[in-house]
């Protein structure tokens, strides 16, 4: 009835140390782990699935579209995931951000808006309204078969 379908998540497979400082655009293949400094945009190439985790260190002064980005960091700039977004207790993001998906730890902090997939519909709380009877006015014995004045 129901199925689980597993999503191909990259493993880590680069890593940028604490003292990298990359000023430009970085643009990431697979797991990229970030414990160092991007001064520039950081964006998923083509060819499979992406995801970069930024560890409590690490530090993006740019926007980030990648579809699956775990921040333990910093992010100064705005945040794209097509996919999942996860904020961890230490995550700071100054900038709006954009989720297929997204999970937050107690004391991350975004300095921006979320903002949800457009598919997204809220969901209702609330049952669907029964419909009005054409004689509202009529009693209520008159309007629900089988129940007659009396018992009201």
């Amino acid at each position: 009835m129901f199925s689980l379908r597993r999503r191909e998540t990259p493993s880590i497979e680069t890593l940028i140390g604490a003292g990298a400082r990359i000023e430009g655009d970085l643009i990431v293949s697979g797991g990229v782990h970030l414990e160092g400094h991007v001064r520039g945009n950081v964006r998923s190439g083509p060819g499979g699935p992406a995801i970069l985790s930024i560890a409590p260190q690490g530090v993006v002064e740019g926007s980030v579209e990648v579809p699956r980005v775990v921040v333990h960091g910093v992010v100064r700039g705005d945040i794209r995931a097509s996919d999942k977004v996860e904020l961890g207790a230490t995550a700071r993001i100054s900038g709006s951000v954009s989720y297929g998906v997204i999970v937050m730890a107690a004391g991350a902090v975004i300095e921006g808006r979320l903002i949800a997939p457009a598919s997204a519909a809220a969901p209702s709380l609330l049952p669907a309204p029964l419909p009005m009877p054409a004689d509202a006015s009529a009693p209520l014995g008159e309007l629900v078969p089988g129940v007659s004045g009396e018992h009201l």
